[in-house]
């Protein structure tokens, strides 16, 4: 089957001729998604390239990271495993083989349809962080690993995904051990952007930007505690109560984290 090239503004897309008018859409997505990140963030990347598989065999060959990164992932969270990002592009399922991959539980098509803006969002995390990858290099892939939950958690919660992600939470919830604060590795993808959304309630979505382009040099712990202004241990509390209120679809019920007063701004909402 012969590629074909479809172009907007700041992006382009490598695509089946067949995808040609899915092509066109997500384009016009990806752009609205881009000016709504550059009001926020200081560096946003243009000219990016946007590479549409159609199967996920297809993408796995194609990014021999993504893989690996799905098999260590907790099994709740695998199928929104759904591209990859790298220097100037990102690698998604094509908008049909999305909606092949999602399951009949309410809100997987919707997290897996914002895939490329998860996608997107990581390489504009990246731009405004020059320690993380692109590329999966030496200390690079290492600062990834160790700032996992940062990583992904603003790109699920910067592209929208986490409220579409309840069921999943929930399954996690109560499948094996409890979870570790910050995310693992392992629980980066479905429970990163939790750390997010309970940040948005507290102090609202500019202490998420300030989160999301900075590590601290102290490590992660630190950098939650320089976000909250309050000891890890206390925003781990309002964390678990946070993700037990996701999971049981009533978000409003849990307490927003409890910020110390001079912190306090009006919340916006998630991209």
């Amino acid at each position: 089957m012969a590629w074909v090239e479809t172009v907007s503004e700041s992006f382009s897309a490598r695509h089946e001729l067949k995808e040609a008018r899915d092509a066109e859409s997500l384009l016009e997505r990806l752009e609205r998604f881009r000016a709504r990140l550059g009001s926020s963030f200081t560096t946003v990347p243009e000219g990016v390239a946007v590479v549409m598989h159609p199967s996920p065999l297809q993408l796995g060959i194609s990014r021999p990271w993504l893989p690996l990164a799905r098999a260590v992932t907790a099994p709740s969270a695998r199928r929104y495993v759904a591209g990859w990002f790298g220097a100037d592009e990102i690698h998604v399922l094509a908008p049909a083989a999305l909606e092949r991959r999602a399951s009949k539980v309410p809100g997987s098509r919707e997290a897996l349809q914002l895939a490329p803006e998860h996608e997107f969002a990581h390489l504009v995390v990246a731009a405004n962080n020059p320690s993380l990858p692109p590329p999966f290099t030496g200390r690079r892939l290492r600062d990834y690993v160790r700032w996992a939950w940062h990583c992904e958690g603003a790109a699920t919660f910067f592209s929208g995904q986490v409220r579409h992600l309840r069921p999943a939470l929930a399954r996690r919830l109560r499948e094996g051990s409890k979870p570790s604060f910050p995310p693992s590795a392992r629980d980066a993808q479905l429970l990163g952007g939790t750390v997010y959304s309970l940040l948005e309630r507290g102090a609202g979505r500019e202490a998420c930007v300030d989160l999301a382009t900075s590590l601290d040099p102290a490590g992660p712990n630190a950098a939650l505690e320089r976000a909250f202004l309050r000891e890890c241990s206390e925003v781990e509390s309002d964390w678990r109560d946070h993700l037990r209120a996701l999971a049981a679809g009533s978000p409003d019920a849990a307490p927003a984290a409890r910020m110390p007063r001079r912190t306090q701004v009006s919340t916006g909402s998630a991209a």
